[in-house]
């Protein structure tokens, strides 16, 4: 197997985020952000964040440990008119050149119900909202593969004609995040979208790297402790220390041992908090490190406390994903 440094990959990525703007680099604006998992793909790729929109209050708060520089705008996104968003940015109409979103998507997932009528799925109308009122040159919109199976190709087939009748020339493609240096199995429906008239096409990046392993991402600190469950005598815990790598509790399936000589399955934000997901080797959960390095969060980046820290992951668009999406659109759309 190939030798791969990745807190190498990650401490060069974070030197990009910290890295001056160019005078020229291009402008964005982050909706739904989180905790900034986007926020810092696009400033890997050297772009200028001019606001971003999150509710969520540990979200907010990790999103300015790690992004001080960045207006935010801290409530719900149905209560910011186009003409605030304009002038909280000092921009005007057309002269963003992107828009970013991730609408929540839990109402889509594969993991749950997948209700089309889900209120969460409406969230998509605001961005589209603020798409419209905006013209941005350029959108870019995640969301889970799920939006494209089953009876949700109906809610699919609606969010793309009404993309398109904002005035955008439109693509979406189902990418994995494990081959764009991601140490994580993370299937997403990446929309991208280019205002009329700019004579350009819409194009998705391709992959980068071959899937990065759970050794590779964690040789380095493979012995560093983590935390056992309150109780090691619980029924999850018993059935995670004999597990086999790829093994579930048979009584709590989002239990999960992880491979060694594999990515990640998809991390996802679970009530369970960080117990969900299992070292390899040793009779313990991943400690946060080891989350951050599966969701190609660099070591620098802030978290609040561990139980948060996992759950905004959980819910990220992993940085280096986003990274090569938004170097892609600088070089080959906005160029």
């Amino acid at each position: 197997m190939a030798e791969v440094d990745y807190p190498a990959i990650l401490e060069a990525a974070w030197a990009q985020h910290l890295a001056p703007r160019e005078a020229s680099a291009p402008t964005l604006i982050s909706t739904f952000a989180g905790c900034g998992g986007s926020s810092l793909g696009y400033s890997m790729a050297g772009y200028r964040e001019l606001l971003a929109v999150e509710w969520d209050n540990n979200a907010v708060e990790t999103f300015k440990l790690n992004f001080p520089g960045v207006p935010v705008y801290h409530g719900d996104i149905a209560e910011l008119s186009v003409d605030e968003c304009l002038s909280l940015v000092g921009i005007k109409v057309g002269e963003l050149d992107i828009l970013d979103g991730s609408p929540p998507c839990q109402g889509f997932s594969t993991a749950g119900k997948r209700q089309m009528e889900d209120p969460r799925n409406s969230l998509f109308c605001e961005f589209v909202r603020l798409l419209r009122g905006l013209q941005p040159r350029v959108f870019v919109m995640e969301n889970v593969h799920g939006m494209v199976k089953g009876k949700m190709k109906m809610v699919f087939a609606k969010i793309l004609h009404e993309l398109k009748a904002s005035g955008y020339r439109v693509s979406a493609r189902l990418l994995n995040a494990m081959y764009f240096n991601v140490p994580q199995s993370r299937q997403r429906l990446i929309f991208i979208g280019v205002r009329e008239g700019l004579g350009t096409e819409p194009s998705h990046p391709r992959a980068e790297s071959m899937p990065v392993t759970f050794r590779q991402a964690t040789g380095d600190i493979w012995a560093e402790a983590g935390d056992l469950p309150f109780n090691v005598n619980t029924k999850t815990a018993r059935a995670m220390q004999y597990a086999k790598p790829g093994e579930q509790d048979p009584k709590h399936f989002s239990t999960f041992k992880l491979w060694a000589d594999r990515p990640s399955n998809t991390l996802r934000k679970n009530f369970l908090g960080y117990f969900h997901y299992w070292h390899p080797v040793f009779f313990r959960p991943l400690n946060l490190i080891e989350w951050q390095r599966l969701g190609s969060f660099p070591d620098a980046f802030r978290f609040t406390d561990k139980k948060n820290g996992c759950q905004r992951i959980g819910n990220s668009v992993p940085p280096l994903f986003m990274r090569a999406i938004a170097r892609h659109i600088r070089e080959q759309i906005l160029a």
